[in-house]
């Protein structure tokens, strides 16, 4: 009978075996992409709609249920190999297979071939190996199919023509704690306030803040409700708060009981029959064990909590994936994510987390329907692994996944239009913003932005992956597409982008995204961008952006234009009008008109509203990248670039991490200091007065503008006059 063996031994003898595991860097390996797209499955499949199963709206894919894994070694002495597997398995050295499932095996001297083909229907297959010279690691091949056929001779094929690639893992270094058994951690966490009535309990822990609710002496039968708020308003609303738990209690005596689900909340509404009692009521708060890089301090107090805030949001945010919120969705939005991934790099930069949402929203082959659905956020997918690449320097994993981004690219190139534009055909969902009245008629230019801007995407990554013939032509396909949306779409009477062509004819509607985006993209020369700030971003006409999810992108534009003085501004009215709201966590969407209980409501439910979402966090990235002014020029900041601006403030500090180390950075009025780590780096900056440095030679470049050569480990201070 065929079951599933799992090889997870534990006894007092192993303890200095797992060490060595540790020491030697032995993880649990499985095939690239399998375990994130199984683990995101898990993840987005835990939604519930007050009480009842949500599952996710676009096809999910699953692991390869049986995998070959092998690597040759070079073995100096025999060797003792211990086996950890997740799933039925063999086991060849050189081709000759052992009898069973062995726990462990003796290496032979010399070079050998180890190879392990796992079967797991349930899990994603994984193996865990452990010897002194052998073990198991993402220098490892592996493949889903390896073709592997004899002659009539009985002698096995020298080739295969399988596709092999390195193996996937992600810091599992324990043998006897395999990936399936991966949970993030909880610590007990307490309410400030809690009111405890003869049959319920209201409870405030004081901030946003997600995990499991705990009951301790639960004893008796019958029906208890837990209904949980983001605010005061939406517990107290048994009707209509969005996330509820119901349980039948039959405890004769009592005992502690955590729930099933973790949660959103602050405020928690316990409520029983009155043949129930509860002690108290606590909870277990879940997060991700994130380590703080970056950071920032200022003159302004309320931009410091503005980015402390939208640190805590963040984080809340992060999971096993970048999600959109907490409360409601808890699904990986391609959208959202490649803010998030934007931020990320500016405080925890934690490279595993945006490779392994990468990969969870790509699914596999083949491509049916875009990201999420999405037009714009299949979009984003080709953006973000340009931007990982350029953040971290990874060419591995471009060269990993190369073929997925071609055939999600092909799968664009043959919806096109007999214009060859990107319109919406039936099953696709044009996003760009939640904005009442926003057309999604004809074709839009903000989607033939961002298709242009995956097609350079696409040309850069086909370079790394050595395929000059598809450089060449998706290179030529934005070439051609950034010369139509000019022709097409730029306006001279309205000095702007313009919305939409509809019977290829230029609408009258002008908004903010394309115009926007195209100025980051730099995509304008320097006429137009004067003309789109003027025109655009700075017209009260123009209709506004009420979410921070595109506010993120208005404001980086108008940063881009050198406006910091006037986005510290937007940045002290938006958020901090959130925060005059009482918010302990940034929030999916706020319009300053809105009062009283409306501030929660969407989607046409009084708390439909996400108090706690991610792209609300934007703050962090922008005074990352526009104040502090540090942005990788080489891939994996190889070069760099340090551009303090203060935009209104009278002193700035603060870290921002890099692959290899932190780029420090402090600015007043009077002194710049900044201290290097990976890379060359260029300062640059402007002074009134002529700046000195005592160990560095400070260029003239003209106009005010003077520049610096930023040399690793090294410090500079520089006494200088802000313009």
């Amino acid at each position: 009978m065929k079951k599933i063996i799992y090889l997870l031994l534990i006894c007092g003898l192993m303890v200095p075996e797992i060490a060595s595991a540790q020491a030697k860097k032995a993880t649990w390996i499985y095939y690239p992409g399998d375990y994130e797209i199984w683990l995101g499955n898990k993840m987005q499949n835990r939604r519930t709609d007050r009480g009842a199963f949500l599952p996710v709206l676009w096809k999910m894919d699953s692991h390869y249920v049986l995998v070959e894994f092998h690597k040759e070694f070079d073995v100096p002495a025999n060797e003792e190999v211990k086996l950890f597997v997740e799933g039925t398995y063999n086991v060849k050295i050189d081709g000759q297979a052992f009898v069973g499932y062995p726990k462990s095996i003796t290496m032979p001297a010399g070079r050998h071939k180890l190879s392990l083909k796992v079967y797991n229907q349930a899990n994603v297959p994984t193996i865990f190996v452990q010897g002194k010279t052998v073990v198991s690691d993402d220098s490892w091949l592996v493949t889903f199919e390896d073709k592997e056929w004899i002659d009539a001779t009985g002698k096995v094929s020298d080739k295969s023509g399988t596709t092999y690639l390195n193996a996937g893992s992600w810091n599992f270094n324990d043998p006897v704690m395999p990936p399936s058994k991966f949970s993030l951690p909880t610590i007990p966490q307490h309410a400030i306030s809690s009111d405890k009535q003869s049959h319920s309990f209201f409870l405030d822990f004081g901030k946003e803040t997600f995990g499991f609710v705990k009951l301790h002496g639960l004893k008796g039968k019958g029906k208890l409700h837990i209904y949980y708020g983001e605010s005061k308003e939406e517990a107290l609303s048994v009707d209509h708060c969005e996330t509820l738990d119901e349980l039948t209690i039959n405890e004769p005596a009592k005992k502690d009981s955590v729930m099933e689900l973790s949660k959103a909340l602050r405020y928690v509404n316990v409520q029983f029959d009155s043949g129930i009692s509860v002690d108290s009521v606590s909870m277990l708060y879940e997060y991700a064990p994130l380590t703080e890089r970056g950071s920032f301090k200022c003159s302004d107090e309320e931009i410091n909590n503005i980015y402390d805030i939208s640190k805590y949001t963040l984080h809340l945010a992060t999971r096993e994936f970048f999600i959109d919120g907490i409360k409601r969705d808890r699904w990986i939005w391609s959208g959202d994510a490649y803010q998030s991934y934007a931020m990320n790099y500016y405080s925890f930069f934690d490279s595993p987390t945006v490779t392994r949402t990468i990969l969870a929203l790509r699914g596999k082959d083949p491509v049916t329907s875009h990201i999420n659905t999405i037009m714009d956020y299949t979009f984003y997918w080709f953006l973000s692994i340009n931007d990982y690449y350029q953040y971290t320097g990874d060419k591995t994993f471009i060269k990993q996944f190369y073929p997925r981004m071609q055939t999600l690219m092909d799968y664009c190139l043959a919806r096109r239009d007999k214009n060859g534009m990107m319109a919406g055909l039936p099953g696709d969902w044009l996003f760009i913003d939640w904005a009442d009245g926003l057309s999604k008629k004809g074709e839009l230019s903000f989607e033939q932005l961002l298709f242009c801007r995956s097609l350079e995407t696409m040309a850069i990554c086909a370079k790394q992956y050595g395929d000059v013939e598809g450089a060449a032509k998706y290179q030529a396909l934005a070439d051609d597409m950034k010369v139509k949306i000019f022709k097409l779409y730029w306006n001279d009477q309205k000095h702007a982008l313009v919305h939409s062509l509809i019977d290829g004819q230029q609408s009258d509607n002008v908004t903010r995204y394309t115009n926007m985006f195209a100025i980051f993209f730099n995509y304008f020369n320097e006429q137009q961008k004067q003309d789109v700030k003027k025109s655009v971003l700075l017209n009260d006409n123009i209709q506004k952006i009420t979410t921070p999810y595109m506010r993120f992108y208005e404001l980086e534009a108008l940063c881009a234009m050198g406006e910091q003085d006037y986005v510290l501004k937007q940045m002290k009215d938006y958020w901090g009008g959130m925060l005059k709201l009482g918010a302990t966590s940034f929030w999916e969407e706020y319009n300053p008109t809105k009062s009283g209980a409306d501030i929660y409501a969407m989607y046409g439910r009084p708390f439909g509203k996400s108090l706690c979402h991610a792209w609300g966090a934007s703050p962090i990235y922008l005074l990352g990248k526009y104040y502090m002014g540090v942005k990788p020029t080489g891939p994996g900041y190889s070069t760099y670039q340090i551009e303090p601006v203060l935009g209104g403030l009278k002193w700035m500090s603060g870290s921002v991490p890099t692959p290899d180390g932190n780029i420090d950075v402090y600015a007043s009025t009077t002194e710049i200091k900044v201290k290097g780590a990976a890379g060359l780096g260029t300062l640059r900056f402007k002074s009134k007065s002529k700046p000195v440095c005592k160990t560095v030679e400070i260029k003239n470049l003209g106009n005010n503008v003077y520049e610096v050569s930023v040399e690793k480990d090294k410090s500079y201070a520089i006494k200088y006059s802000a313009i």
